[in-house]
């Protein structure tokens, strides 16, 4: 009766945070377990006793300073110095500065809305079609979540049991080739339509734009840096990126007032606070899992029909691209780690860092795609486009995407090779 409960309940768009705790209620008082009931809050408070759980609201943070700070208009223009003189220059301006955004925000909603309200009004002046702007702005917020830090690999990493900063580690290659290709698209659709051909800065104006753009840049570097050789942990580099973050902008931008904090700590903390009730309770639906033995069953089902870990990863990419459709990125990945990293990792000899470079990509395509498609609705919301549009314009994006997580479930040293 239970796994009716939890349908039920989330085809009615009941928050997926309150549809696992019904669940895991009700399956304890369906199997007559109500020992359990006594012991239903600790478990969920045990769920959120992980020190890397602190980077998530750090991150957010990190990413509502640096939008108050004015650093997105800068990185904005650094990205036109390297190359904003090729045809289709506003096109691939917007990559690169999706990807210097990548590696501070760490969010493909918040990194979506923040670059469709910067950059697709400019590109729809200079001449390119609103929906072809408004795809590749709302294409380049899916490198969020693999481009190091990223919320859901440290939600992956908690839930996984696995370091977050080899989790990070483990998006940097994959991130570099989800970028290129999305650099291919734009080249091959600027062959077709003809996008307007660039200017190059000049030589004093590009040097200012980069002198300008320096000091945000020292937010990914003390990110990545950090963890990469060892200084610091994800959650303390986040703490040090906010510190930056604040103190760029205040200081050396001049744009970030003291007297906003206030109102930044409030949204972060609205929004982070629903990511953690969402983990806190998926620990307590784990009874369900548990107990119904849903790995197990699920496991034996799966090596019925192959022994082979790319087609096992080929048939989860199937099945998740229909989950993402549905259900939100993080609810999805919160749902489904439990389930199936343990076959992953225990009947095909998977590396969860693969499995969770993989997954939490194919999920977040989720964003882009109908009928849910928050990202899709947020870009045009933010850039007064159709959505229709978009959808239209997206489509070699999304293909794109799809080579990239073949690639990725083929090739194992994509994710490993720098851990």
């Amino acid at each position: 009766m239970s796994p009716v409960v939890f349908l039920a309940a989330l085809f009615l768009s009941v928050p997926v945070a309150i549809v696992l705790a019904v669940t895991a209620i009700w399956y304890v008082w369906e199997s007559g377990n109500t020992v359990l009931y006594d012991s239903f809050a600790q478990k969920m408070f045990a769920g959120l006793e992980n020190y890397g759980l602190l980077a998530i609201p750090l991150f957010m943070l990190t990413g509502e300073l640096m939008n108050e700070g004015g650093m997105t208009k800068r990185l904005i223009n650094m990205a036109r110095v390297f190359v904003g003189g090729f045809r289709g220059g506003l096109a691939y301006i917007n990559l690169l500065a999706n990807m210097f955004m990548a590696a501070i925000i760490g969010s493909a909603t918040a990194q979506i809305a923040v670059m469709s309200r910067a950059i697709v009004p400019a590109m729809e002046s200079e001449g390119y079609d609103k929906g072809v702007a408004a795809a590749t702005t709302a294409a380049g917020g899916l490198l969020a979540p693999v481009i190091p830090p990223s919320m859901m690999f440290v939600i992956f990493g908690v839930l996984a049991q696995v370091p977050i900063g080899e989790m990070f580690l483990a998006g940097i290659i994959p991130g570099i080739l989800l970028t290129l290709s999305f650099a291919l698209v734009i080249t091959l659709i600027g062959w077709q339509q003809q996008f307007p051909k660039g200017a190059w800065m000049a030589m004093p104006e590009a040097l200012l734009a980069l002198r300008d753009a320096l000091p945000a840049l020292l937010i990914p570097l003390a990110i990545i840096g950090g963890i990469l050789f060892g200084i610091a942990t994800p959650t303390e580099s986040a703490a040090i990126a906010s510190l930056i973050a604040f103190l760029v902008g205040w200081l050396v931008y001049g744009e970030l007032k003291p007297q906003h904090l206030g109102e930044m700590f409030k949204r972060t903390a609205v929004n982070a606070s629903m990511i953690v009730f969402m983990i806190s309770a998926a620990s307590v639906f784990g009874w369900v899992i548990i107990y119904e033995e849903i790995p197990q069953k699920l496991a034996a089902l799966i090596t019925s029909v192959t022994s082979d870990p790319f087609m096992f990863l080929l048939i989860v990419n199937a099945a998740l691209l229909l989950v993402g459709m549905v259900i939100d990125g993080i609810a999805a990945i919160i749902l489904i780690t439990p389930i199936l990293l343990p076959i992953a990792t225990g009947s095909y000899d998977i590396s969860p860092y693969q499995f969770g470079v993989v997954v939490c990509l194919n999920l977040v395509l989720g964003l882009l795609t109908p009928p849910v498609g928050i990202g899709l609705y947020i870009a045009s919301s933010m850039s007064d486009t159709p959505p229709g549009a978009i959808l239209k314009a997206l489509w070699p994006f999304l293909v794109a995407v799809a080579l990239v997580l073949i690639l990725l479930s083929y090739f194992p040293s994509l994710s490993t090779a720098l851990i």
